[in-house]
């Protein structure tokens, strides 16, 4: 493998030139900013990259840079089924923060836990609760990861019919030892060209039996011209900055090349914009989006100080959790939002204590989203 330089932009996809149209400074947050932003994305008209030209034309719904919300599934109580009415709301309440898309079936998702037909009852009705709010426009992003080949293809396929416009893709992992040092790119290469619409990359070694994507591979990947983007939930911030200046990603203040490389948790918000990056995918934003979205308008704004002060209260917002992963996250949108429930077993539900634990650690972060 060569060794990592900023290089110019590999051959490929990204080797054509935009016109040199840039976004301003995100809106603030709310509906019809928000909505009016992706009316007149500089995307539709004027983004070339083969990226986003795969079956089905999901140009229509483009991504871009900013704050996108992984969704988290909710259930009934009493007998784990589905709350679709709660997944619904749960969507419009992130739109209406100033989001710039929304991921369903990642690990706040809990799509482990789902069967196929439940990922599209997810999916479709997050779809459609986007639309009646007026969010026609807002990309849902899918999580279709699966540990064989055939089957990721297949849940990209389900994806696009349930209204996904973008599939999420972890590598697969339980075969891991027998696997080939080209294994993973032929897998990414493989559905890439499989899919019926565009694939982002989902680096995080924590989910797949510490399997840690190179930036060389994510270069190499990034050639194919069904493959829009990436997820970093690694946290190598470096890894990142080669990655974005070798794919001339796109930023909140630059189209490049329309190549998304975004951060995968949203306590290293500020340094994925620094190094190049498009913004975050992070599960924060189920708890606190106006404040993640708050805090990339006052990067773009130029108010550094202020968005330093702002990132350590979302970081430490984000250590919540990270800690306490999505039994935390579900037990302080109980506390504060009045909804949230549990996860499905065996996820244990908190204790009392615990409980208490989580709406502590979250006080600091809530009230400063409450307070936008």
């Amino acid at each position: 493998m060569s060794p990592h330089n900023d290089a110019p932009s590999p051959a490929g996809s990204y080797s054509q030139r935009l016109s040199n149209l840039t976004l301003g400074p995100l809106p603030s947050p709310g509906h019809s900013a928000t909505d009016s932003l992706y009316s007149h994305s500089p995307y539709s008209d004027s983004f070339e990259s083969t990226s986003m030209s795969s079956a089905d034309d999901n140009s229509s719904r483009p991504l871009i840079p900013g704050v996108y919300a992984p969704t988290v599934a909710f259930f009934h109580n009493d007998n784990e089924d589905l709350d679709l009415a709660t997944v619904a709301n749960h969507a419009v309440r992130l739109a209406e923060a100033g989001v710039a898309g929304l991921t369903t079936q990642g690990s706040n998702g809990e799509a482990v836990h789902l069967t196929h037909n439940e990922r599209r009852q997810v999916t479709t009705t997050t779809r459609r609760a986007l639309d009646d709010a007026g969010f026609h426009q807002m990309p849902l992003v899918v999580g279709c990861g699966a540990q064989s080949t055939r089957e990721t293809i297949e849940l990209c396929h389900e994806a696009l019919h349930a209204g996904g416009d973008y599939a999420l893709i972890l590598p697969p992992s339980y075969y891991k030892p027998m696997f080939r040092a080209d294994s993973l790119i032929e897998f990414f290469q493989d559905v890439a060209s499989g899919s019926p619409i565009p694939i982002l990359i989902y680096n995080y070694p924590g989910a797949v039996s510490g399997i840690d994507l190179d930036s060389d591979t994510i270069i190499k990947l990034a050639e194919h011209p069904n493959i829009t983007g990436c997820k970093l939930t690694c946290g190598n911030t470096g890894k990142l900055n080669r990655i974005a200046a070798a794919t001339r990603a796109s930023t909140p203040s630059e189209i490049g090349s329309g190549f998304m490389c975004l951060g995968g948790s949203a306590d290293f918000t500020l340094q994925t914009l620094i190094g190049g990056g498009s913004g975050t995918i992070g599960g924060l934003a189920n708890i606190a989006p106006k404040a993640c979205v708050k805090l990339i308008n006052l990067y773009m704004s130029g108010n550094i100080k202020e968005a330093q002060k702002m990132q350590a209260v979302v970081a430490r917002g984000d250590w919540a959790a990270i800690s306490g992963g999505i039994v935390g996250t579900k037990s302080a949108l109980e506390t504060y939002f009045g909804y949230g429930g549990y996860g499905r077993k065996p996820l244990p539900r908190p204790t009392k204590e615990e409980t208490a634990k989580y709406a502590r650690d979250f006080g600091e972060l809530v009230k400063l989203e409450k307070s936008l």
